[in-house]
């Protein structure tokens, strides 16, 4: 047993280095590629110099720049004319929900019977937690409403070495995991949608030693909802100074 682990380990480890050499190299191209899409010149035909009478070019005295190297030099600049102004789209404040959000600000509550609190509920935390798990994402509003869920990135023995972020698409079974202590990044099926994701979090209920491996996608609907009541808990406590309140 210990030597077909440490085996799957050595393989794992082999696999974990080519993943991460394709990686640099995919990266070194999609760097050579924006090089040389910001070094392309928009008229390269511009630059040519214009032919005389009997199609030969007039002899000019003195230094002449080399036009070669002067459309090099302008071609890694960007085209003003190709920029585009960014327009961004005006977003106007719903007054009703503005209204019942400054009235449950003059007497906050976490009672979720409240006006401002029932329609967030309704409109917004209710959707954002509804998975195909719906066992798992009602149990994941309740720990969030009594603050007791854990978020947490899988595995955090080298949190120092940038390699072992990257994605590892190498689908390795949860009892395999003690072996690789190293792999920051696992392909496993998300507890929450029931796909087969790159789960790069995990959660946990209060001090329970289970773990619930999470996608990206599925985490950040999670955070969404923990730091909404992260910040209707500290005006509740206070710890919004008024001045903050009003920006």
């Amino acid at each position: 047993m210990v030597r077909e682990a440490n085996v799957k380990q050595a393989n794992a480890e082999k696999q974990l280095k080519e993943a991460l050499g394709k990686i640099d190299v995919l990266q070194a191209e999609v760097q050579a590629l924006k090089t040389l899409v910001l070094s392309s010149p928009t008229s390269p035909l511009g630059e040519l110099p214009s032919a005389g009478a009997g199609g030969k070019t007039p002899f000019r005295k003195g230094h002449s720049r080399n036009k070669s190297t002067s459309s090099a030099i302008m071609g890694t600049q960007p085209d003003p004319s190709a920029t585009q102004p960014i327009v961004r789209e005006c977003r106007e404040v719903d007054s009703q929900l503005f209204s019942d959000f400054k009235a449950w600000k003059e007497e906050p509550t976490l009672d979720r019977g409240c006006c401002f609190l029932e329609r967030v509920y309704r409109e917004d935390i209710y959707p954002c937690l509804t998975f195909s798990k719906s066992e798992l994402g009602s149990a994941i509003l309740e720990a969030v409403e009594q603050n007791t869920l854990s978020v947490e990135p899988v595995y955090q023995s080298n949190p120092d070495d940038s390699k072992l972020d990257k994605c590892l698409t190498v689908t390795i079974s949860p009892s395999f995991l003690s072996l690789l202590p190293q792999v920051l990044v696992l392909v496993l099926k998300c507890a929450l949608s029931g796909q087969t994701k790159t789960c790069k979090h995990r959660i946990k209920f209060g001090d329970s030693s289970n773990y619930y491996y999470v996608s990206p996608y599925c985490r950040y609907r999670i955070t969404a909802v923990c730091n909404f009541f992260t910040y209707i808990r500290y005006i509740h406590q206070g710890l919004v100074k008024q001045q903050d309140g009003k920006r």
